[in-house]
């Protein structure tokens, strides 16, 4: 069977697990509707031209992993950004773990969506905000379908979160293929900060495909600093898709950190909805072996004196393959906006390939905008100058590759972060020289 129709026969065991008389059954059946019609994408989609997820559906997936795995802390706690105190918010085979996690209620809610989408206590925040941007097409709206479990947080006005919050998904491997659809609402009010971390990580070398969706609401002066750690086992695929409304004067910033797994799609979405805001997105990908890392991103300026900066480095070996596809669409009733896009690539093989694509859709005559991309491979001079004053050639590109990063990393303000990635990237260039800064 199909994974397409594996996963509309199981629906009506699904239905048998939820309240099937609530206002988000009808938003999931809705949704299940609209992935029947469209079904996974294709190369044929122009989103998709250059990444194809046929490898990956050809697996037998398990979609409800029933068995109760235990993970003691020990075995994971390297996932972890363990150095600073963070709310913890884990699921292991998309189940929660209370043992690993750390939530709260006092003053700000960081918690489960299997509760906010059933309690009525969450009802307004879900009727206002669940299902709100995230798009209706072939992923999303299979997420949507399936959503019961995943990341739940709302932060009222006026309030500076204390710690960062951690959100990871492990898992386990307990079917010999598993499949996930983590869904997460995070809301940020008035004049609220908050600092989130990622992952999805696999314990285990059985296939796993996840598809992951996350809606965020930033309010007027909300301050989001928000990171993607993404360095998982190589039968582990990720399709995360991400939808980010802003209001007025609000900031959120976007870190996407894409180092490991067999086939990872980052489709990010920023929607601006209000006066002086700013968009930051940024992402730093090391590649080797057959990986395939697709980077999709829209930034869409609704409103007058925005602005929004994206800053893409990529690393390709062997025979690894890349995509980014960015795109900033600015509206007649725009002006005075400030868009910049910089896509900057380094092939290490001959054999690795970057697909390319950056793009302004501009229908405002008052901007400032621009898009820059570039694929190339390092310095030889640069190189022969560091090895004649004694600096070895594996270290002496690995101090050029650290260097071409380092505008990404420079911009990371949580120096924990900052560090366990700067040590990931020592690890895949095969280097020890005191990285760890």
């Amino acid at each position: 069977m199909e994974l397409k129709d594996k996963l509309l026969s199981s629906y009506v065991a699904f239905e048998n697990r939820v309240d099937t008389n609530s206002d988000v059954h009808e938003i999931r059946s809705k949704a299940l509707k609209s992935f029947e019609n469209l079904g996974f994408p294709t190369k044929k989609l122009e989103a998709w031209k250059y990444t194809s997820l046929n490898s990956v559906l050809k697996e037998d997936y398990s979609l409800f992993p029933n068995r109760g795995v235990a993970v003691e802390l020990a075995d994971v706690k390297k996932y972890f950004i363990h150095d600073i105190d963070t709310y913890n918010v884990v699921f292991i085979d998309g189940k929660y773990s209370s043992f690993l996690s750390e939530t709260t209620h006092e003053n700000i809610d960081v918690c489960l969506m299997s509760g906010a989408l059933s309690k009525p206590k969450y009802k307004a925040v879900i009727d206002n905000y669940f299902n709100k941007i995230a798009k209706q097409d072939n992923l999303t709206s299979l997420n949507t379908a399936f959503a019961t479990e995943g990341a739940y947080i709302n932060i009222p006005r006026n309030i500076e979160v204390e710690k960062p919050i951690q959100i990871i998904n492990f898992t386990t491997g307990s079917d010999s293929a598993t499949m996930l659809q983590p869904r997460n609402l995070i809301v940020v009010g008035e004049n609220s900060h908050v600092q989130i971390i990622e992952r999805h990580q696999s314990l285990t070398s059985n296939p796993v495909l996840t598809n992951a969706v996350t809606e965020i609401f930033a309010d007027k002066r909300a301050f989001v600093d928000y990171y993607k750690i993404q360095n998982d086992d190589i039968k582990a695929s990720l399709v995360d898709n991400s939808y980010v409304e802003q209001q007025s004067n609000s900031v959120v910033s976007v870190h996407t950190f894409s180092f490991g797994g067999n086939i990872t799609r980052n489709n990010l979405n920023f929607f601006q909805k209000g006066e002086y805001i700013d968009s930051i997105l940024k992402g730093i990908t090391i590649s080797e072996g057959k990986q395939h890392i697709d980077h999709h991103t829209l930034v869409h300026h609704i409103t007058p004196n925005c602005e929004s900066h994206q800053d893409y480095k990529g690393i390709y070996d062997d025979r690894s393959t890349a995509v980014f596809n960015g795109k900033v669409i600015v509206e007649k009733e725009a002006q005075k906006t400030n868009a910049y896009q910089q896509n900057n690539n380094i092939l290490l093989s001959d054999k690795a390939t970057i697909n390319a694509k950056p793009q302004l859709e501009i229908f405002a005559d008052d901007v400032k905008c621009s898009h820059g991309c570039t694929i190339g491979q390092l310095d030889d001079d640069a190189l022969f100058y560091m090895q004649q004053r004694g600096i070895p050639e594996k270290e002496g590109k690995a101090l050029l590759m650290f260097a071409f990063a380092n505008t990404v990393l420079e911009s990371v303000k949580i120096p924990e972060v900052k560090q366990r990635i700067t040590k990931i990237i020592a690890d895949k260039l095969g280097v020890d020289i005191g990285f760890d800064l």
